[in-house]
């Protein structure tokens, strides 16, 4: 929609939930075992397609669901891994990276909805960042451990 000088102006983003700091520390225990299990998977499945491509390197050049038609003993595993970021998204949150362990969740800091955000190993949720920013822009939340941060 344009604005009154002509420059375009974005509709905010709408989330079913918002959380507060303390709702989305009360997640992290189950996100931890969702994510020890999503990235064993992950790990597995990239090791049995490194495997099977060092026998037939086109394989490289395939979907991981044509992969998994190919090679049904892929298909447990993928699924296992479609099933965890499910229960992820079911919680109200965005997993943003497999492999870092990060996960945010949707906050209205009085001002703006941003997005707070954990990752795997954190003990609680210590930062946030603006929608429109990842990982690198993340802020402390106030009293948060600023070593910790990136």
């Amino acid at each position: 929609m344009p604005g009154a000088t002509g420059e375009v102006i974005l509709s905010k983003p709408r989330f079913e939930k918002l959380f507060s700091p303390e709702e989305a520390n009360h997640l992290i225990p189950r996100l931890e075992i969702i994510m020890r299990d999503l990235q064993l998977m992950a790990n597995y499945v990239r090791t049995r397609i490194n495997e099977l491509a060092a026998e037939d390197p086109d394989l490289l050049n395939h979907t991981l669901p044509e992969i998994v038609e190919l090679h049904p003993d892929l298909d447990s595993p993928s699924t296992r891994m479609a099933e965890a970021v499910e229960q992820v998204e079911e919680l109200g949150c965005f997993l943003k990276d497999i492999d870092q362990g990060l996960v945010d969740f949707p906050f209205d800091n009085g001002e703006e909805v941003v997005f707070l955000c954990w990752q795997f190993g954190e003990q609680s949720v210590i930062a946030w960042h603006p929608i429109d920013d990842g990982f690198a822009g993340r802020r402390p939340l106030p009293g948060a451990p600023k070593p910790w941060l990136n």
